[in-house]
């Protein structure tokens, strides 16, 4: 599979995710935005940044690059992201059919890539484990803006 297939797969999934949790799914036409999908969560507006890891046989671990990546003909540029570019990356281990929920400051503040470690063997849990399947995250943000809104008003 070719990565945008892949990133094609990973997106379908959290529409599906998102869909079952009840959320609205808006697309933006194009692909020249920072974020790829916006959850529309009781009227509240949550964009998001879908990444598909890939398993890394030699450490065992899923593989995510955290940079915003353009290409053409001839050149591929990769180039962080920014701290309004998103609200959250979804990060999909399609192996798993399972989603890392990171918050975009917690997405960028790691190096360029981010290794998800899904092995039971560890003496102490990585530093992606709170974002394992946290969709609850995108939940409170929206509630946060809904209190944000109301509170300006």
């Amino acid at each position: 599979m070719d990565t945008k297939l892949k990133g094609d797969i990973a997106e379908q999934a959290a529409v599906f995710h998102a869909l079952k949790r009840g959320w609205g799914v808006l697309r933006p036409v194009g692909d020249r935005l920072r974020y790829d999908l916006v959850f529309d969560i009781g009227g509240n507006l949550i964009k998001i940044q879908v990444k598909y890891a890939w398993l890394a046989e030699s450490s065992g671990n899923y593989v995510v690059d955290n940079r915003r990546t353009k290409t053409n003909l001839r050149l591929m540029l990769r180039e962080a992201y920014k701290p309004t570019d998103f609200d959250f990356a979804l990060v999909y281990v399609e192996q798993l059919d399972l989603f890392y929920v990171f918050p975009v400051d917690v997405f960028i503040g790691y190096g360029s890539e981010i290794h998800l470690v899904e092995a039971e063997k560890r003496q102490r849990k990585p530093r992606s484990a709170p974002y394992r399947d946290a969709w609850g995250l995108i939940l409170q943000a929206s509630l946060g803006k809904e209190n944000c809104v109301s509170s300006s008003v």
